[in-house]
């Protein structure tokens, strides 16, 4: 199930319209976290047009609401590189791909306010991060604008199934229990990759590397483990094995 999480956005109008591009999309749940606007006003209202239920049924949050997502992933128009690990993002091809294959988890897709964005503390706290090819020239987009087409991108895969046959039944014996066992892998918790980074963090923290290196090593394995989406079961045997190295 994918949440669309808006972080304190400031216009009241750009809340209405998001909410009607993920009715374009057919996505339902929406999170505000610290609105600086009324996301009830006339105007959201007005620029939701026939998506009004969803911003009636939108939950008013706090960031502490974001711990209880099993994949939080952030959206930032300022792509890192090797030097900036935090903000190594995926494309939303790559993002798509992944979501296919993991799509029985909690996940919550985070946007930015309108102004500033995400703050570096919001990204590195995420899983990971995405972001939109944009013109090098102008790469910042409206709020509703860039929900639109992170949705679009994720709805692709849905529609090109429905248009085709809306009835797929599994092949054989043997898709069908793979399917099985495919539903029955549950996505590791925020609570549960915490416990594993502090395995991980305490073993980073024992070694010989000064302290930006280990700050860097830290990122990194956050990151990959973040953007592997591990099981539950992935999780603790990993919990395991760093629990034996310290």
């Amino acid at each position: 199930m994918i949440t669309i999480i808006l972080m304190e956005p400031e216009k009241s109008g750009n809340v209405g319209a998001v909410a009607r591009a993920m009715a374009n999309f057919g996505f339902e749940k929406l999170v505000i976290i610290n609105p600086k606007c009324k996301p009830l006003d006339d105007e959201a209202m007005r620029r939701a047009k026939h998506a009004q239920q969803i911003l009636k049924k939108a939950k008013i949050a706090k960031k502490d609401i974001l711990k209880k997502f099993d994949v939080v992933i952030a959206m930032t128009a300022i792509k890192g590189d090797d030097y900036n690990v935090a903000r190594c993002s995926l494309n939303l091809e790559e993002l798509k791909n992944k979501l296919m294959k993991y799509d029985k988890g909690n996940i919550g897709i985070l946007f930015g306010r309108e102004g500033i964005g995400l703050t570096n503390e919001e990204v590195e706290s995420a899983d990971f991060t995405v972001t939109i090819p944009t013109s090098e020239k102008y790469k910042t987009m409206n709020l509703s604008h860039s929900v639109a087409v992170v949705l679009y991108e994720l709805s692709k895969e849905n529609r090109t199934k429905n248009s085709k046959n809306k009835n797929v039944k599994l092949k054989n014996a043997s898709n069908a229990k793979n399917s099985k066992k495919e539903e029955n892998e549950i996505y590791a918790t925020q609570k549960d990759k915490k416990v594993l980074f502090d395995y991980i963090n305490k073993t980073i923290e024992k070694s010989d590397e000064d302290k930006s290196r280990k700050s860097v090593q830290k990122m990194v394995w956050k990151r990959v483990i973040g953007k592997a989406m591990i099981t539950k079961r992935e999780c603790f045997s990993l919990c395991g094995f760093f629990k034996k190295i310290k």
